[in-house]
């Protein structure tokens, strides 16, 4: 088996995309904070010390979207058309739902995943002095579109 990420020499290498065509690619991530209903609460009615945590969450998410091939070592920079970060609270849970679009050369993925991670790291810091139990996970690929393996839906997602 060869892997994509290994040369010749079983050493770690970027992949060449040079000669791929660039088209829309496309990916949803999703995640959780799950804290106490009174952190959930104060979050929802922008009631926590720090600040609005969800309008600073939003631009972290954002800014990590951009910013992927600098944390992830063999990713590929990418120039993103677009990215959006959005929360849903429920009682004791703040969902976080991340989409990111690009025209390249390869999928954006794991900007998806990257803004959605960073965001609930962002929840949980300014949350931290309210619920330091707080619990960041199930960070998912929701979906993919676009690209030569074409399109991916969780079975979580679907129906």
């Amino acid at each position: 088996m060869s892997f994509t990420h290994l040369d010749e020499k079983q050493q770690a290498q970027m992949v060449d995309i040079a000669n791929k065509t660039p088209t829309r690619r496309a990916a949803v991530a999703q995640g959780k904070v799950f804290t106490t209903t009174d952190v959930a609460t104060r979050v929802a009615q922008q009631k926590v010390a720090k600040g609005d945590v969800l309008s600073v969450a939003r631009v972290a998410g954002i800014q990590a979207a951009k910013r992927t091939s600098e944390l992830i070592p063999l990713c590929h920079g990418l120039t993103i058309s677009s990215a959006r970060v959005d929360f849903v609270i429920h009682k004791k849970i703040i969902e976080i739902t991340a989409k990111v679009t690009a025209v390249d050369r390869t999928g954006v993925e794991m900007e998806a995943l990257t803004a959605c991670s960073v965001a609930a790291l962002t929840i949980y810091d300014m949350c931290k002095s309210l619920d330091r139990s707080m619990v960041i996970g199930e960070i998912v690929l929701q979906e993919k579109t676009g690209g030569r393996s074409g399109a991916y839906y969780s079975h979580s997602h679907e129906a």
